[in-house]
């Protein structure tokens, strides 16, 4: 396995599982290997899920300045994931989403962003699997295994559609990642930047 780093570029992860994804860069952290996204936003995962990793040909835009006030235009998002990726939850995805009648399209994208499609992925924060559990959402849902991809998507959209029962789908979206009483406090979308980012890239997802 080879880990390298190429500071100048983004980089191209390749999965054991056939497929690949570009990042801006990746670091070791302890026992695990944390890779930073294009679009905001990182996912540690264990080193033997990924095959190697070598520089992107394209190299990585940094963002510009944020607007000093209004709403900071959507970020560059990655395409839909593709067939390696989604293919052994797709089954999965379009039952349990069919069962809550959410739309599977948004289930894609928010796991799409969450995760990228890594089973085993975890943030710094705590939250594990395809749709990102948080612990006390895991114990919710009565999870008993949230890096469990059946049991994780199915617990992930009972919460996004209480979410969406509550809220618009923006700010449904805002609290999925930065909790129900932050949008409460708001009325809405808050002003975080990783929040307003990781909105703009669901919702870009679903043109």
């Amino acid at each position: 396995m080879l880990f390298g780093a190429w500071p100048a570029r983004a980089e191209l992860v390749f999965f054991q599982s056939g497929r690949s994804l570009s990042v801006k860069g990746h670091h070791i952290e302890g026992d695990s290997l944390v890779l930073t996204l294009r679009g905001g936003g990182e996912i540690v995962c264990e080193p033997s899920v990924i095959a190697r990793i070598a520089p992107d040909e394209v190299p990585y835009p940094e963002p510009e300045p944020e607007e000093p006030s209004g709403t900071p235009p959507g970020p560059e998002v990655s395409s839909q994931p593709d067939a390696a990726a989604l293919s052994p939850y797709a089954e999965i995805i379009n039952t349990a989403a069919a069962n809550q009648g959410v739309d599977a399209k948004l289930v894609r994208a928010v796991i799409q962003v969450e995760s990228a499609y890594i089973a085993s992925a975890r943030s710094r924060k705590g939250a594990m699997g395809l749709m990102q559990l948080m612990p006390d959402t895991a114990r919710r849902y009565q999870v008993a295994d949230p890096y469990d991809p059946k049991s994780n998507i199915e617990a992930g959209i009972k919460h996004l559609k209480s979410l969406l029962e509550r809220f618009q789908l923006a700010s449904a979206l805002a609290a999925y990642n930065a909790g129900e009483a932050a949008v409460a406090r708001f009325r809405g979308v808050p002003p975080y930047p990783e929040t307003r980012d990781y909105v703009s890239r669901v919702l870009a997802l679903l043109r």
